[in-house]
């Protein structure tokens, strides 16, 4: 445990901080679930809707500093590619 005053406030926040990159991580991983769970029925509308709150978890977390924006970019990427191959 920190005895220096400012490393204890500085512990306190990045624990709120882990907490909430930990919450958004798992809304993110919920919206990927529903897109795979759309793609695997073959429901395009249902899909389409679902990647769209994917892409917008994916900036925002992106935007934040959650994801790093490679990541951002091949999940972008390789689920649009996922929808497409599933519409023709």
């Amino acid at each position: 445990m920190a005895n220096i005053k400012q490393q204890i406030k500085r512990n306190k926040t990045n624990e709120k901080r882990r907490k909430i990159n930990a919450a958004y991580r798992s809304s993110y991983k919920s919206a990927v679930k529903s897109l795979e769970l759309a793609l695997s029925e073959k429901n395009i509308e249902v899909a389409e809707k679902a990647l769209n709150l994917v892409n917008k978890k994916l900036d925002k977390g992106n935007s934040k500093g959650i994801f790093h924006k490679n990541f951002v970019s091949r999940n972008k990427s390789q689920f649009s590619k996922l929808l497409n191959n599933l519409s023709k």
